[in-house]
């Protein structure tokens, strides 16, 4: 199981900017460019799980620390 290393603020913006990437492949069904907003996914399930593997390779979080 992967550590959870997005923080909520991070999550929200991941989560808006796969949506809006990805409702381009459904408002332009003729364009030819149409099957590159599927990049939307990324940011959509990154932000739904919360865990993002660039994150965990470079080390980063954007989660606030965990209290004991």
């Amino acid at each position: 199981m992967l550590a959870r290393n997005v923080g909520p603020i991070d999550r929200f913006l991941r989560i808006v900017a796969g949506i809006a990437i990805l409702s381009l492949f459904f408002l332009y069904p003729q364009a030819a460019w149409r099957y590159y907003a599927l990049i939307g996914l990324v940011p959509l399930l990154t932000g739904a799980l919360g865990t993002c593997p660039i994150y965990s390779l470079v080390g980063i979080s954007t989660c606030p620390a965990k209290r004991i």
